[in-house]
């Protein structure tokens, strides 16, 4: 993974790159025969796609060349196809989280709220406005992700299987940020153990363990491998997630692109939550937990709590045994050695990045 703006550099990178561009240039001249308002939207969404690191193309490509894969062209499409999901879903997630900051600047939300705004809407209104573009953004990139991979050259029952793995993707994000919603309601709280298990459905399955299944599926791997790299993908994606949330109350705005407030403005549900909620010291916590109008200062009271109370430490001792659970997969003997290679810093980057 990337700790700047640069895509890590991946075996197929460039495969990858033709797809997107091919893709989205052909989205904006259809676009703009409709009108230059719709190109502007899918103007937005390409800037959208243009500064992810690529980690889900990544995670197709990397099993798929190491499993003996060597049509790189259609592995793009596949790999594609994810990264087209996966903006989806940020630009979704982000007008769950009522966000209109990504990475440092405007979203698709924050870009079209800007703009109402210039043209005099009311503050209410122009909100309503970049949320609404931003469904609209969101849907294109997730009906788009399985028009793209239908592009990819394979047989008739690998494309049926594929499409399968890239639904269940969505279906288990899907999942996910439903009980992740629902955990943001005082009376609806997960426990630790459904707080793990919403992590795993809202980000392992849809950016390691669909991807890396996807990437060994089309490299022809046996049922085991495919499996196994699956189970892998599930584990360290679930320490992902974990360091994630932590990353969105105790990160470096400057690095992560995001805010360390908005978290617990929302009431996020999370693991630093849940171990907070059994200390003497929830009372005064839940008071500061999903006020909109929470303070920096007082979001700065709420990292002291949960630093004090051990919810932080919790939260990424939790995230290593997830990572090490990761790690045992790949010492089984089920992964080739060079896929074992490949993926073996995909497990320190989950638990020790920065963004």
């Amino acid at each position: 993974m990337t700790t700047g703006s640069q895509i890590e550099t991946y075996i197929g990178q460039q495969e990858v790159e033709c797809v997107l561009t091919d893709f989205f240039q052909r989205s904006k001249t259809r676009a703009e025969k409709i009108s230059s308002r719709y190109l502007s939207l899918w103007e937005s969404l390409e800037k959208c796609t243009e500064e992810g690191k690529r980690f889900r193309p990544r995670m197709v490509m990397t099993p798929y060349v190491h499993l003996g894969g060597s049509n790189l062209n259609a592995a793009a499409y596949v790999g594609a196809a994810f990264e087209l999901l996966h903006t989806a879903l940020i630009v979704h997630d982000d007008v769950i989280d009522l966000d209109f900051i990504r990475r440092g600047r405007d979203n698709v939300s924050g870009s079209y709220r800007h703009r109402a705004a210039a043209a005099g809407a009311k503050a209410d209104t122009a909100r309503h406005h970049g949320l609404s573009a931003g469904v609209i953004a969101g849907d294109l990139a997730l009906a788009n992700a399985f028009v793209v991979l239908d592009g990819a050259e394979a047989s008739p029952d690998l494309k049926i299987t594929l499409r399968e793995i890239l639904e269940e993707a969505v279906f288990a994000s899907a999942a996910g940020e439903i009980i992740d919603l629902d955990f943001s309601l005082g009376s609806h709280r997960g426990t630790l153990d459904d707080i793990i298990q919403m992590a795993g459905l809202k980000t392992a399955s849809y950016s390691f363990e669909c991807p890396l299944r996807a990437g060994a599926t089309l490299a022809g791997a046996s049922p085991d491998v495919v499996t196994a790299v699956g189970d892998f993908g599930r584990d360290i994606g679930t320490a992902y997630q974990l360091v994630d949330d932590w990353l969105g109350v105790f990160g470096d705005e400057a690095l992560t692109g995001k805010s360390i407030v908005s978290d617990l403005r929302e009431g996020k549900g999370t693991v630093l939550i849940a171990v907070a909620r059994e200390s003497s010291d929830w009372e005064e916590l839940s008071f500061l937990l999903g006020s909109p109008d929470l303070s920096v200062a007082q979001a700065d009271r709420a990292r002291t709590i949960l630093r004090d109370c051990g919810a932080q430490d919790y939260a990424l001792e939790t995230a290593q045994r997830f990572a090490d659970r990761a790690h045992s997969y790949l010492s089984s003997g089920i992964f080739p050695p060079q896929l074992q290679s490949a993926l073996e810093p995909i497990v320190f980057d989950a638990v020790h990045r920065v963004r």
